[in-house]
């Protein structure tokens, strides 16, 4: 049975307001460790609220799928969204995206691996009959459907629940990439970003791990508004984003962020997306995407 990894809810509070009509509430998915991540989110969070003039309020879900569930609800107007639950948010909540970030290394797009042990033998799905993944969860591109997708372009024509032994859900990229790398799975899944970035900072990563599997790009974390989010805010939320690079202020902001400018993105920047879940068998607005 597959496993859920839960974290802790926490709230990064840049604002007392509780009415979402006052305030900006933006939702951050669990990439990676929790508390790095609000760090690095504080400083864009007073810039926006600075020239918005309205409060802005992290809050940091517990799974990726909860932001679907979060704008539902109206607990969120806002979020940062990884490119799967951004087609989800899209086909069931009518959610418009506004803006993404290029990052330092000039991409404002990311991929799926798949990897295993250098030490395992395995090199591709066909050797992993009956064996353990650690997938991040059921609302990732990276951590879910690209796999899914390359079991299928690699001639697997089964569910993965009767492919593999046992389906490992993480919570994080980072956490899957350890799990592999500590024997607790025998595949695992990840976008490439992360990956990479854990690569840096652990050399276990390169000398133990090695890529079996690599998925076309898709749209890099956007930020993205509520479909009743006012129309006028949502514009000046786009320009303030867009305008970051032109100023002292926004630059000195955008390094924080690990980032070069934000870019304008749409619905149709999800289009590879969409395509990637209908050929690994997901539809969209049906979708179930709770870890079972």
């Amino acid at each position: 049975m597959p496993k859920a990894i839960c974290f802790c809810i926490v709230f990064l509070m840049l604002s007392f307001s509780s009415a979402l009509s006052d305030e900006l509430v933006i939702g951050l998915i669990p990439e990676q460790n929790v508390f790095a991540q609000l760090e690095r989110y504080e400083p864009l969070g007073k810039y926006i609220s600075s020239r918005l003039e309205i409060p802005v309020r992290f809050s940091m879900l517990s799974r990726y799928g909860n932001i679907i569930e979060s704008f539902r609800k109206k607990e969120l107007n806002a979020a940062f969204w990884g490119s799967f639950t951004g087609a989800l948010a899209i086909a069931k909540e009518g959610v418009e995206p506004i803006a993404r970030p290029v990052w330092l290394d000039g991409s404002s797009t990311y991929y799926g691996l798949v990897f295993v042990r250098k030490d395992s033998g395995y090199e591709s799905f066909e050797d992993l009959k009956g064996k353990r993944i650690a997938l991040v969860d059921k609302a990732t591109t990276a951590g879910y459907i690209s796999p899914l997708f390359l079991m299928k372009e690699q001639g697997v024509e089964i569910s993965p629940e009767k492919f593999f032994s046992e389906i490992i859900f993480t919570g994080s990229h980072d956490a899957a990439i350890l799990a592999v790398l500590n024997g607790e799975a025998d595949v695992g899944a990840a976008k490439n970003t992360i990956y990479f970035l854990e690569s840096n900072r652990n050399k276990r990563v390169e000398e133990e791990l090695k890529l079996i599997g690599v998925t076309e790009k898709v749209p890099s974390n956007a930020l993205a508004v509520s479909g009743d989010f006012p129309k006028e805010k949502a514009e000046k939320l786009r320009e303030i984003l867009l305008g970051m690079n032109e100023s002292p202020d926004g630059l000195s902001v955008l390094e924080s962020f690990k980032a070069k400018k934000f870019i304008e993105t749409t619905k149709d920047d999800y289009i590879p997306v969409f395509e990637m879940a209908e050929k690994a068998g997901i539809e969209l607005s049906t979708y179930d995407y709770f870890n079972k």
